[in-house]
């Protein structure tokens, strides 16, 4: 596995921005070879050696993806003897992909997370439209990084540029950002920015990054398990507070929610690689004060606090 080190919580702001302006869809490669489940093993093979790929898609003729065939699916085809057999007999089903309109910081966060050397990519209706690999990503950076710094050697920096807060006339600072169902062109848009907020007014790194964890694992839980919802982030004096107001079906046992590892993510979410069950056990572990409320058809509400002048729980690396 090639990881990316990109270290998004302290890396510079022109790297985040770039890391939230970019998309998957501008660092895939597109067109594919792709095979058909009825293709053999060998024959996959051969496809492989000659482009010098590591991995092809399986999908049928509507382009919609079946499994994977990766180098090790060849070598294990090769040691037990069915390197004849269809494809669809022993090619990787269980695949995590990528979806065309995430920002390249999901890229980044799979290729870290996930041991695979590549990520399929869908569109929004679940087609098949190209392949993500780790050399896309850094050679795309690359370049990016490149016209950044032209930039940045022609403009003087801005003190203090980027979003900023409303003050309320009791001088607490708040600000909101909305999200969408699915729609992940926005969405880790309101935990970057209250980072770089946080960054901007000299918070210790460790709460940033607590805040971090807490506002990413909020916000994806809207995206993907609601009809969507708000982030609404206020600071009063030294405290942070982040309310999580969704739309969506609510939840209907609290207590098996807080519970790790358990989850009632659709095989859709699965697949984006999310429903592990620790979005909510890991805001809490990570947050100074937690609640959580919740009615079934009515949405979920969770608030979590922070004192920014203190150390509260440590996140775990």
């Amino acid at each position: 596995m090639l990881a990316i080190p990109i270290n998004q919580d302290n890396s510079p702001e022109a790297v985040l921005d770039i890391l939230c302006t970019l998309k998957v869809r501008d660092v895939m490669t597109h067109p594919i070879l792709t095979a058909r489940p009825s293709d053999t093993m060998r024959q996959i093979q051969q496809t492989m050696k000659k482009n010098r790929i590591t991995g092809i898609p399986i999908t049928d003729t509507a382009s919609n993806l079946l499994g994977i065939v990766s180098m090790d699916d060849i070598i294990s085809a090769l040691d037990n003897g069915w390197i004849e057999d269809p494809s669809g007999l022993h090619m990787t089903t269980k695949v995590i992909v990528l979806q065309d309109t995430m920002t390249l910081s999901f890229c980044v966060s799979y290729f870290n997370r996930f041991s695979y050397g590549r990520f399929p990519v869908l569109d929004a209706d679940s087609k098949l439209v190209g392949i993500v690999t780790a050399s896309d990503v850094v050679s795309t950076l690359l370049v990016a990084l490149n016209r950044e710094m032209e930039k940045i050697e022609q403009t003087a920096p801005t003190e203090g540029a980027g979003t900023q807060m409303e003050t309320g006339p009791s001088g607490e600072r708040a600000i909101e950002f909305r999200t969408e169902p699915f729609n992940f062109e926005i969405a880790g848009q309101a935990s970057t920015e209250i980072k770089k907020i946080l960054k901007a007014a000299g918070i210790d790194q460790s709460i940033s990054r607590r805040v971090g964890i807490a506002s990413y694992e909020l916000e994806i839980n809207q995206v993907v398990h609601s009809e969507g919802g708000v982030m609404r982030y206020v600071i009063a004096g030294d405290e942070l507070t982040i309310e999580a107001k969704d739309r969506g079906p609510g939840i209907p046992d609290l207590d098996k929610a807080m519970t790790e590892g358990f989850s009632t993510a659709t095989d859709r979410v699965r697949a984006l690689g999310f429903g592990a069950g620790m979005g909510l056990p890991n805001t809490k572990r990570v947050a100074d004060t937690f609640s959580i409320e919740s009615t079934t058809g009515g949405g979920t509400t969770v608030r979590v606090s922070f004192n920014l002048k203190g150390q509260g729980p440590q996140a775990r690396p």
